[in-house]
């Protein structure tokens, strides 16, 4: 399960936003989507994986993230 904790500037999802990663990589809700979305995905896969949970901070004012559809600029 991947869940929003905290937010800075502007971001598509509120805090407290879902995402439930299930073995395999299928997806039930979202956290924001795009690029941001595919490195929590990959960082839950991880955690599937390993039984580690884990702690991320993606940041969406990167440039590549600009880069790409449905970016708002926050973290």
């Amino acid at each position: 399960m991947a869940t929003i904790v905290r937010r800075k500037g502007s971001v598509p999802r509120e805090v407290g936003a879902k995402m439930l990663v299930h073995r395999g990589g299928r997806i039930s809700g979202t956290v924001g989507g795009g690029c941001g979305e595919a490195e929590v995905w990959r960082s839950a896969l991880n955690v599937i994986d390993t039984q580690r949970p884990n702690t991320i901070q993606v940041d969406l004012t990167e440039e590549i993230a600009m880069e790409s559809q449905g970016v708002c600029g926050g973290i």
